[in-house]
């Protein structure tokens, strides 16, 4: 760990770089941008002391994904990878500031994802022509220049990452064996905890018990959920049922996470990275529905007729806007 000091305008890391460090600010502020200094430049947020930036290219090896630049003059901590253990066990509290701080990103990115499903809805792909309306105008040029502004910085793809078992000692009291159909918690119920599945399977639904019934997503062992209510305190977004009789499940409380990191680090850089993988995701199927509407902007700019497998991923991108994602947790 050591500090910094940068100048007004000082680019402190870049798009698109490798790194293994991140940062708090002491003092000053720090802009982040996409695009820097290029065609399409857009500025994401302005941090302040206190704040966290970086960290996920501690937390997971992936090019960072927007570039950093002193907004004033700053002084900021910097933490490699090799140091993170002593930092947090120097500074316990800051475990979970970093995951409020990922979950903060999480959440508006889901706005900015249910937006851009809601404008392919709008747009209604091989459809009649209709006119646009000047907000919708708006919109298609928005995420269209999110899509082509990230075109060769950005996968369009991105493989969900599984646990490992080499971290599944934890808190043993907090352990249960559940049956089949057992419901752990209801849509809407306020959340105050995450799970970690340790056997077994869990079915995330929207609308369960309803006509509107949907399987989101089916958690695996090795892999953690319901972290979302946990960090924000949010109503849960979906219901999670137990899939197999003898399900094994830990679950965890935020303050069990200091106790936790005393007894097995590990299983806390897993969650830290859960989190990032999860934003990592996200991330892509967003920029995946930007190019989309590129995709039938530019088709009816050009009169060329959309494709039925453009059309069939239009309709799954606007059914985002009944069923949710399962972010909120």
């Amino acid at each position: 760990m050591a500090e910094k000091q940068f100048n007004k305008g000082d680019v402190i890391f870049r798009e698109g770089e490798y790194g293994t460090t991140m940062y708090r600010i002491l003092d000053g502020t720090v802009a982040i941008y996409a695009n820097y200094g290029e065609s399409g430049e857009q500025k994401l947020t302005e941090l302040k002391a206190g704040d966290f930036f970086g960290e996920m290219a501690v937390i997971e090896a992936f090019p960072r994904s927007a570039t950093a630049v002193a907004a004033s003059e700053a002084r900021v901590e910097e933490v490699g990878k090799e140091s993170l253990s002593a930092f947090f066990k120097a500074e316990p509290e800051m475990i979970m500031k970093i995951m409020r701080h990922i979950s903060g990103r999480l959440r508006k990115l889901t706005e900015d994802y249910r937006e851009v499903c809601a404008t392919i809805a709008e747009m209604e792909p091989g459809g009649a022509k209709k006119p646009r309306s000047a907000g919708l105008a708006a919109k298609i040029k928005k995420f269209a220049g999110i899509y082509l502004g990230s075109r060769g910085k950005a996968d369009v793809s991105y493989e969900v990452k599984r646990g490992e078992n080499q971290s599944r000692e934890g808190l043993d009291k907090r352990m249960e064996t559940l049956s089949k159909g057992t419901v752990i918690f209801k849509q809407g119920e306020t959340g105050k905890c995450m799970y970690d599945l340790h056997w077994g399977s869990v079915g995330i639904y929207s609308g369960y018990g309803t006509e509107y019934e949907k399987l989101l997503t089916e958690v695996q062992p090795n892999e953690f959920f319901g972290e979302m209510g946990m960090i924000e305190g949010e109503p849960r977004s979906a219901t999670a049922v137990v899939l197999e009789n003898g399900t094994v499940l830990e679950t965890i409380y935020e303050e069990d996470l200091a106790k936790l990191f005393e007894i097995n680090p590990a299983k806390v850089f897993m969650v830290l990275s859960h989190l990032s993988n999860r934003l990592r995701k996200l991330t892509v199927d967003y920029l995946n529905a930007c190019k989309l509407v590129y995709v039938v902007s530019d088709a009816e700019e050009t009169e060329k007729p959309v494709s039925e497998e453009v059309k069939a991923e239009a309709d799954r991108y606007a059914r985002v806007r009944v069923n949710g994602c399962d972010v909120y947790l």
